[in-house]
């Protein structure tokens, strides 16, 4: 006579095992337990992005990614050449992802610290700035270094750079002005003001058009509280 054997079935191990473990009636109660200890641990970190904090983070300096350590400097070079700003999570108006808070528990629970002092790295438009498309989460380490935790939202618009490039400093922007004057002056027919243009004739018209430009702009930059964007990287008021 043949023996017949019974095939294992691994859901049935997997039970027995839980069930020696913890009884059936209280896995759930375990598991509600679990879930609101991991929801307060995100409304914590939630709570420390929206109100912000000081101080710097001691990260175990071993387990961190060097591609994502870098310097106040670094950090200046690309809010101005793409004008972003630089500052507390607490004036950020957009939304967290949960991706970052996901990041954020598990650096937490690496480092065995509270991260705290959170900054972003975002356009104007996404902070809540007071009268005077691409945020980045860091959190300061010290000695003007910053660690990057998540990067989310869409990427910059590939020609932002060029297109803030007259923002940076004072000097590109009278540049641009002058380039734009000159092609005006490009522009209006020779024996309009005189039958043979001279040269002279030429920039004294230049001269004009190039004070009637820098007027409209700087009384339209006073008017908006428009600053350059080497002024206002870390500025919190709108108007700066």
């Amino acid at each position: 006579m043949k023996l017949k054997l019974r095939r294992t079935n691994l859901e049935v191990k997997l039970h027995k095992t839980r069930n020696k473990r913890v009884p059936s009636k209280n896995i759930m109660s375990q598991v509600a337990e679990i879930f609101e200890k991991e929801q307060d641990k995100e409304a914590l970190i939630l709570d420390e992005i929206k109100n912000g904090g000081n101080g710097n983070n001691h990260f175990q300096l071993d387990l961190l990614e060097t591609d994502r350590i870098f310097h106040l400097s670094d950090i200046e070079k690309i809010c101005v050449n793409y004008r972003l700003r630089f500052l507390d999570s607490s004036y950020f108006k957009g939304e967290i992802p949960y991706e970052a808070i996901a990041k954020l528990k598990s650096l937490e629970k690496q480092h065995q610290i509270t991260i705290k002092n959170y900054k972003i790295v975002a356009p104007a438009k996404l902070f809540k700035l007071e009268n005077a498309d691409d945020p980045l989460l860091l959190a300061p380490m010290g000695n003007n270094y910053y660690y990057l935790i998540h990067k989310w939202g869409n990427d910059l618009h590939p020609f932002r750079k060029l297109m803030m490039w007259p923002f940076k400093y004072i000097e590109n922007f009278v540049l641009l002005l002058l380039a734009l004057s000159f092609l005006l002056a490009l522009s209006i027919p020779d024996g309009l003001f005189s039958p043979n243009q001279t040269t002279s004739q030429f920039f004294i018209i230049f001269f004009f058009i190039f004070k009637w430009v820098a007027g409209l702009s700087i009384f339209y930059g006073i008017k908006k509280g428009k600053n350059f964007s080497s002024a206002i990287w870390q500025s919190k008021y709108y108007n700066a």
